[in-house]
């Protein structure tokens, strides 16, 4: 069976390897740098696990020449069996609207396919957001057309833990790409650790180690606690500020950190001051040798803050978010 990942560009790279950490999962090379082409045997619901992934999507193939031909009964029979299959793949009740994503999707063929559908999976036709998601297109290398069903009623970028946001927060794909870079340790410390995306994704990862989120507004400590409940995660969570870090020196073997970037969170003026104080202070509760991955998108600030802070710069991973491209940078402590 074929499936197709959505990634975020810049990302491409960590979410093959974690599908072809998946037994008998076929990789296929894609030019595409948000997308990823796959086989596999397994049922959706192995694929709903990912974490650096967007969504996945179950890719069906149909020899026709143009959509109309969806509406003849093979091709829908096919189309709705597949709906009924992955929608039996997740819990009762998950799914109640559904929406198509093509190219023309408001033409008369586009408006009596969505009425059979709504008719026969018994959904809601919801033009914005909906739970099942269709995307009809041109196959890309053989003839006909393609129909990719989501396999999920949200992307699964969107985690069922985050029940409180803010703005600014983490994606959380990006918050299990820097875990996955990080590494393993017995002892991690999340600055600025906000409402707890890399505190969750930390624990999804490398269950059983010491998490430590430090963040200096106490009310997002409190949201922070609330989605680690709903991960069934418990990291201690310590109000204090960045910049006077409530540690011993070398205590930590990885640090984590989404730097507020002055635009969603804080003022120029603030990171200014911050950067510096937060490289200086990780610095300090770091054991030589220590992994420190930060994300931010005040590029020019961060590389000017870097020198002399005590931190080697190992690796930096550039994303490609919303109209934003922040950076993943990967630092070690200096000897």
């Amino acid at each position: 069976m074929q499936y197709e990942a959505e990634v975020l560009p810049g990302l491409k790279s960590f979410a093959t390897a974690e599908l072809r950490s998946i037994p008998n999962v076929q990789v296929h090379q894609t030019s595409a740098e948000d997308a990823i082409v796959f086989e596999g045997s397994h049922q959706p619901e192995v694929f709903n696990q990912l974490r650096t992934v967007v969504a996945v999507y179950r890719v069906l193939h149909f020899a026709v020449p143009r959509p109309k031909a969806l509406l003849g009964h093979q091709h829908f029979t096919a189309l709705t069996a597949e709906i009924h299959r992955i929608r039996s793949a997740n819990p009762s009740g998950a799914f109640s609207t559904f929406r198509i994503s093509a190219a023309g999707s408001d033409s008369s063929v586009f408006r009596r396919l969505r009425a059979a559908l709504a008719e026969h999976l018994h959904l809601t036709d919801s033009p914005d957001e909906a739970d099942l998601l269709l995307r009809v297109r041109p196959a890309l290398h053989r003839d006909g057309w393609e129909v990719l069903v989501r396999t999920t009623p949200r992307p699964l970028a969107t985690r069922g833990y985050r029940l409180r946001d803010m703005r600014g927060a983490l994606n959380a794909t990006i918050a299990a790409v820097m875990v996955r870079q990080a590494g393993w340790a017995e002892r991690v410390c999340n600055i600025a650790c906000g409402t707890a995306t890399l505190l969750i994704e930390w624990a999804a990862v490398y269950p059983g180690t010491q998490a430590i989120g430090v963040d200096t507004n106490r009310e997002v400590l409190h949201m922070a606690a609330e989605n680690a409940a709903a991960a069934s995660v418990r990291p201690a969570l310590i109000e204090a500020d960045a910049s006077a870090l409530p540690f011993a020196d070398r205590a930590f073997e990885v640090l984590l950190a989404d730097l507020p970037w002055g635009q969603a969170v804080g003022t120029q003026a603030q990171i200014d001051d911050l950067y510096p104080a937060v490289l200086a202070q990780a610095a300090r509760i770091a054991k030589l040798g220590a992994r420190f991955m930060v994300i931010t998108h005040a590029i020019d600030l961060f590389e000017r803050s870097l020198p002399g802070s005590g931190w080697h710069l190992r690796h930096e991973t550039r994303v490609y978010q919303g109209g934003l491209h922040p950076r993943i940078y990967h630092l070690e402590r200096e000897a």
